[in-house]
């Protein structure tokens, strides 16, 4: 009985140790992202108001893409707060899926930067980089809801068949919609600056309606 006791207290310190760890992922990400954002350099002789208006106003690229970013990494971590909420036990691959999702996230800073400095350079080889950034956080997070809610594996308690497949179905959506924004740009790039802000509308829009319908089929299940 002691025995078990003991197995069960290191395996739920060990679950908690990956939790901290994401996390700390999360945190140093989310930060990093601001250093992209340089204080404007003025050389003139004179500093006026409205030098450092222009100048500002030249950065606006790098702050859109700093919000955007920023979002979509919070997003991502109320996603993995939620998975890890279910999450009673683990395996290697488990560990190995979490590893490379927190590798795309680490990764953000730098393609958010270069997708920043040149987004309205009509050239594609930023977009391509921030929208497979964004892609691999998405697809792998798809694969994370998939395999944690395999019913052999054993490693959730409380997460129903609908809900899963309700959670994988939104981890696929902002993949889709920055694979779309790409192509879009590809012809008409001031237009395709602004779509990822609207990804939070879309979001409520395609799935509030589906998440009722995950919830309520769950109770159904349950009773």
């Amino acid at each position: 009985m002691s025995n078990q006791l003991h197995n069960e207290l290191r395996k739920e310190f060990q679950l908690e140790r990956m939790i901290l760890f994401s996390d700390a992922v999360f945190a140093i990400a989310i930060t990093l992202l601001v250093i992209e954002i340089k204080i404007p350099e003025i050389h003139e002789a004179e500093v006026t108001d409205k030098l450092l208006l222009h100048k500002l106003r030249e950065l606006i690229p790098k702050f859109i893409g700093f919000l955007v970013s920023f979002l979509l990494i919070g997003q991502y971590w109320i996603v993995h707060h939620r998975m890890f909420g279910y999450v009673v036990n683990f395996n290697d691959r488990l560990i190995w899926l979490n590893i490379f999702f927190l590798l795309a996230v680490a990764l953000m800073p730098f393609s958010t930067g270069f997708y920043s400095e040149y987004v309205l350079t009509k050239t594609m080889m930023p977009v391509i980089f921030y929208t497979a950034n964004i892609a691999a956080l998405g697809f792998i997070n798809f694969f994370m809801w998939r395999y944690i809610s395999k019913p052999g594996k054993n490693l959730t308690e409380n997460l129903t068949q609908p809900m899963a497949r309700f959670f994988s179905s939104r981890a696929l959506a902002v993949p889709v919609i920055f694979i779309i924004f790409s192509f879009v740009y590809l012809y008409a790039p001031k237009i395709a600056f602004w779509i990822p802000l609207l990804i939070p509308l879309i979001l409520r829009l395609l799935f509030n309606p589906m998440k009722k319908k995950a919830i309520e089929a769950s109770l159904k299940n349950k009773s």
